[in-house]
């Protein structure tokens, strides 16, 4: 890698602008730098899940499958941001957004079919793994509304909606791991 940050303010952003690759300044309301943000905010949601699961694991040993499987997606974000930042830097391929569907396929087949609408809740984990999702969801729209102005490759979009999925199904086996009842939705009645 490049350059490291020797110092952390530049106050170069001090007017509302900040910089991307090849000396390229934005308003840090840009759809690209509102993309990173959400990108950032999403691994930081992670960060905490993963925090979290890791101090759950004793009591739960279940959980350590879960950690493997997400601990790489904090380092595809990371990734991912990159790219968003400098678009010639593109190192997320196909083969993650499958090792992703591969982990979503074989947790589905352990959780079975889900017959109702679930709520985030349950336990702290169950919680955090749907504000992670929900994270990913609004990263996955700043995308999208980055690539109606400036195309990004599929591959980004991709990943985002997988990894909401992703997360989803995390919620409900972590769950399943705790032994906690998932939240399951109950409609308003009628008048």
């Amino acid at each position: 890698m490049g350059n490291r940050l020797s110092k952390i303010y530049t106050r170069t952003g001090d007017k509302g602008e900040t910089g991307l690759s090849g000396n390229r300044r934005v308003p840090k309301d840009h759809p690209r730098i509102e993309a990173i943000g959400e990108v950032d905010t999403l691994n930081s949601q992670l960060g905490l899940l993963l925090a979290e699961l890791a101090d759950g694991q004793p009591q739960w040993p279940g959980l350590g499958e879960v950690i493997e499987v997400l601990e790489p997606c904090q380092h595809r974000l990371f990734d991912l941001g990159g790219e968003l930042a400098m678009p010639e830097y593109q190192v997320l391929e196909q083969p993650e957004i499958e090792r992703l569907e591969a982990a979503i396929d074989l947790w589905n087949d352990e959780l079975g079919p889900l017959k109702n609408f679930i709520l985030p809740g349950g336990s702290r984990l169950v919680a955090q793994a749907h504000v992670c999702r929900s994270a990913a969801r609004s990263a996955e729209r700043r995308a999208q509304t980055l690539n109606g102005e400036e195309p990004l490759r599929a591959e980004l979009l991709a990943y985002l909606n997988r990894l909401s999925d992703l997360l989803f199904v995390a919620a409900r086996l972590i769950a399943r791991r705790e032994g906690v009842e998932e939240v399951l939705w109950q409609a308003a009645s009628k008048p």
